[in-house]
């Protein structure tokens, strides 16, 4: 039979351990969206907060990842044709890409959305720690999660979806 000291150790471990399962597993309507500060190609510095009031729709990607390079023609398809109506895209380049080679794939393929370069993994660390390529979040225009996607996009369900926020 367990001591008093014993049940309430596990008491408090359980709730510790329920505390943290409602954080990380919030539904991601629910749950606010990191910062996301970064340096773009061209210099400039990009925030969400810049963007609030928008859906936005940051992908993580890299050069290397046969997945992103094949998304890429239908992220440039999505922000032609809803970027005009408030959609954001940011193309977030992972810490291990080279910077000229993001850049000579940015310009081979001409996207047109704004890509950061994550040089230092904060964005992908703040992002619930990203390490696979292509991973996409969708932020509401008030700044919540919407939908966290690791690997290919439904962009058929993802533009039903961005469009209902518009």
């Amino acid at each position: 039979m367990k001591s008093y000291k014993e049940t309430a150790i596990a008491g408090f471990v359980l709730v510790v351990v329920l505390a943290f399962a409602a954080i990380w597993f919030m539904p991601a309507g629910l749950r606010a969206a990191p910062p996301l500060v970064g340096e773009t190609l061209d210099g400039r510095t990009l925030t969400l907060e810049q963007l609030r009031g928008k859906p936005v729709l940051v992908t993580f990607w890299a050069t290397t990842c046969p997945g992103c390079v094949e998304e890429i023609p239908h992220l440039i398809d999505l922000y032609r044709e809803l970027h005009p109506k408030g959609l954001e895209i940011i193309g977030v380049a992972m810490a291990y890409d080279p910077p000229e080679q993001v850049r000579a794939m940015v310009q081979q393929r001409q996207i047109p959305y704004p890509v950061v370069l994550d040089r230092t993994e904060r964005i992908a660390r703040e992002f619930d720690n990203v390490q696979l390529t292509p991973t996409s979040v969708l932020i509401s225009p008030e700044g919540h999660i919407v939908q966290y996607r690791l690997g290919l996009l439904d962009m058929s369900k993802l533009r039903n979806t961005i469009t209902e926020m518009l």
